[in-house]
């Protein structure tokens, strides 16, 4: 995506934010997010796929991948955990008993 179009999308949001009507910006918002629920979905799992690629067909470290895609070094090593969620939903360790 070039930088023009991210500043299309961006503008787009913008005007959504200077809706006048209360009513109707809030029901705008409402179906962007929904609809933006879906394509997070998507657009993660080909990031993730990409970041899996990067890394072992080009033998890129968990740095470099992140600094190629613009993205945080925890996400790259998110995608390797194969974790994805909240801390709180994390599934919980076995914790060995006392004999």
């Amino acid at each position: 995506m070039s930088d023009e179009e991210v500043r299309r999308v961006s503008d787009a949001l913008d005007a959504v934010e200077e809706i006048a009507d209360l009513e109707q910006r809030v029901k705008v918002k409402s179906r962007i997010m929904a609809d933006q629920v879906k394509r997070n979905k998507e657009w993660s799992a080909e990031r993730d796929e990409l970041i899996r690629r990067m890394h072992q067909d080009e033998g890129l470290s968990y740095r470099k991948i992140a600094d190629r895609l613009g993205v945080s070094l925890s996400i790259v090593q998110t995608v390797f955990r194969g974790y994805k969620g909240s801390g709180t939903a994390r599934p919980k360790t076995e914790k060995p008993t006392a004999e």
